[in-house]
């Protein structure tokens, strides 16, 4: 079996629905994120009223939030867009390693794609150059693996 290729993905719409989960903790950043992913929804042929967006306070909540969105079974793909950045304590450690982990386990439980659309940087001044408008954003990045994935998982299915 042969599924995808090494040089393209499918990247095909068709008529899947998509969830994006979005914090308000850096909301300037994670708003180009959104701006990035939805754009490339729509630009893919996605319908505007087959994406929804869930805001939820920080990177912490998206795990919880994408497995309450996941086990609905409504989705195609679930972005997780997000960003923490490195300060003096441990604490960027914990957020993000966990936030990661909990969003590959959603994922590993449900079956349903949960892209990790997280910045983690060391500074502010790195997660604006991974979120501008007008050159490179992570939330395009995103968008794109969300749709490769949901025509690999469906692709997968279709040659049980």
């Amino acid at each position: 079996m042969k599924i995808g290729s090494m040089e393209t993905g499918d990247i095909q719409a068709g008529d899947a629905r998509f969830a994006i989960i979005a914090c308000r903790f850096n909301g300037e950043i994670v708003n180009r994120l959104l701006q990035g992913a939805t754009g490339t929804l729509l630009n893919h042929g996605v319908a505007e009223q087959a994406i929804d967006t869930i805001h939820v306070p920080g990177a912490f909540e998206l795990p919880l939030t994408a497995l309450q969105l996941a086990e609905t079974k409504k989705y195609a793909a679930i972005i997780a867009l997000g960003c923490v950045i490195r300060g003096d304590t441990p604490h960027f450690d914990y957020v993000a390693g966990e936030c990661a982990r909990g969003i590959m386990d959603v994922g590993l439980k449900t079956g349903i794609p949960v892209v990790f659309g997280v910045l983690t940087t060391d500074t502010l001044e790195q997660a604006n150059l991974r979120s501008q408008l007008n050159g490179d954003n992570k939330g395009v990045d995103a968008a794109l693996c969300a749709l490769e994935m949901k025509n690999t998982v469906k692709s997968i299915h279709a040659t049980d």
